[in-house]
């Protein structure tokens, strides 16, 4: 029997984040494909649309109108997830039929943030500077939340394209703010705890030593600088999924040591997008999270690292997408392509945005 080639057989990863598995089936990538197809998402916008609820000057669907802001714009959700203004409600019976039905009520806020006045434009394409004032924003609003009392989780996060949900191309991101600390965060806050009590050191910080040191191939490894480093985790689960990573301990955006880290966040947001663009030639869609220290002013010196996520959807081509259905919903996630093929694809395209190739 031929030796074991994770290239080529079937094996299971473990996502130490989230204590969770993946099943990764590398020959997979070989099997022919008559199933769905989306529409290629190469639609050409106008720079500003009188239609467009985010476009500055323009009336939002309750009424108010935009400001004709210069670069972010932020504003309460018109159809918030979560609200301030309900009554608490708390499950206090411990009878054994009551623990079925368990429920909480959850206060909070939901914020919209426009990245850019321009309608037209998404993250790969702004630049550094721009994200930079994005960066800012992000800052200024998660320091804001440490004075309220019942917030203690804010998560910020963009869905870009159709097909993860968005529904309206305006650059934007959401930021919802609860009183609960959501599930994906609570679960790499435990694991992180026991990390550190079994080794005395976080686990996010190994890891980039891992990846960046340990390993001198790095195979895993997109592009880096300075600050951050951006890679297609051992453990992933989405296609072309990716994470960026503080490469010094800190636990929060708040916790950025000047304008030399901010400009590296910015440098490789701008970066890691762009390459996503060129993969397909396509805005490549994709949800993206940032996962930091809660704001319940609690010590998360040992719980917590910052770092974002990217989920991009897309598998084979600009149209043919990654399901998570059948097998990932009933017994766990499962992929084709590996994290290191992934990676080597990425790593091979450009940071200068394929719209823009012509223009140089």
């Amino acid at each position: 029997m031929s030796e074991f080639d994770f290239n080529e057989h079937s094996h299971r990863r473990h996502n130490p984040l989230t204590n969770s598995w993946v099943l990764c089936s590398p020959h997979r990538t070989k099997r022919p494909w008559q199933g769905q197809q989306e529409a290629a998402d190469n639609e050409t916008l106008p720079s500003y649309d009188s239609s467009c609820y985010l476009c500055p000057g323009n009336k939002r669907a309750r009424g108010d109108t935009n400001p004709e802001y210069q670069n972010t714009f932020i504003f309460t959700n018109d159809f918030a997830a979560v609200k301030f203004d309900q009554p608490q409600f708390q499950h206090n019976s411990n009878d054994k039929f009551s623990s079925l039905l368990k429920a909480e009520g959850v206060r909070g806020e939901c914020k919209v943030m426009c990245f850019s006045p321009k309608h037209n434009i998404t993250v790969a394409e702004m630049s550094k500077d721009a994200i930079i004032h994005v960066i800012q924003a992000w800052i200024e609003v998660y320091r804001n939340y440490f004075s309220i009392p019942h917030i203690n989780y804010v998560q910020i996060f963009e869905n870009k394209g159709t097909i993860m949900g968005c529904s309206n191309p305006h650059p934007h991101c959401q930021i919802w703010c609860t009183e609960s600390i959501p599930e994906e965060p609570t679960k790499e806050l435990i694991s992180m705890t026991k990390y550190y009590e079994q080794n005395k050191s976080c686990l996010l910080c190994d890891y980039v030593l891992l990846e960046t040191l340990k390993l001198q191939d790095k195979p895993r490894v997109i592009c880096e600088n300075d600050s951050f480093v951006c890679v297609t985790p051992f453990w992933a689960t989405w296609p072309y999924e990716t994470m960026i990573i503080a490469k010094s301990h800190v636990t929060s955006l708040i916790e950025l040591d000047g304008e030399k880290q901010l400009n590296d966040l910015a440098d490789i947001i701008r970066r890691i997008t762009c390459r996503y663009d060129n993969v397909f030639k396509c805005s490549f869609p994709y949800s993206m999270g940032i996962h930091q220290a809660p704001v319940d002013e609690k010590d998360h010196s040992h719980d917590s690292h910052l770092h974002l996520h990217f989920y991009p959807a897309l598998l084979r081509s600009s149209t043919v997408k990654k399901f998570l259905v059948g097998y990932e919903m009933l017994a766990e996630p499962q992929r084709d392509l590996t994290p290191e093929q992934a990676a080597e694809t990425l790593r091979k395209c450009s940071e200068i945005h394929y719209k823009q190739e012509n223009m140089i």
